[in-house]
């Protein structure tokens, strides 16, 4: 963690950012942050698409996340970490529950970040996995 923040402040912290935006309308829940992984979850209601499969782009906004929020621990929250490549390979259908996608980072510098994420279902089965590549910029003045 960053210094003087804690897990859980950390998480309350995720959670703070993520109202009022995409993240919120799909229903993502911050399960755990740490500097050597990132855990959140999304439910499948409502993030379906219509053959009531789990949108791939669900899987997708879920995994840019958890990187990009990975990346904004390791680098602070004063620099803005923006997705530049991203890729998921979807592997199985999910009609119900949850998914669940873990991050860990591949590679976190100054300019650059790195993450692979696998995303499981309820059962602990492999769903998708996905790899992100983030630039890392300074916030913009103002």
């Amino acid at each position: 963690m960053p210094p003087g923040v804690t897990a859980e402040q950390a998480l309350d912290i995720a959670r703070d950012i993520s109202r009022g935006t995409f993240m919120e309308r799909i229903e993502l829940e911050w399960l755990e942050v740490g500097l050597d992984r990132i855990v959140a979850r999304v439910p499948i209601a409502g993030n379906t698409q219509p053959y009531g499969l789990l949108h791939g782009g669900a899987t997708a906004a879920l995994c840019e996340t958890v990187g990009s929020f990975g990346t904004s621990i390791h680098v602070g929250l004063d620099r803005r970490p923006v997705g530049i490549q991203l890729s998921v390979n979807h592997l199985r259908a999910v009609r119900e529950g949850h998914v669940t996608a873990t991050a860990v980072p591949l590679h976190v510098g100054r300019s650059t970040a790195l993450w692979d994420v696998r995303v499981e279902d309820d059962e602990g089965r492999l769903v998708a996995t996905g790899r992100l590549t983030l630039a890392i910029r300074d916030a913009a003045p103002g």
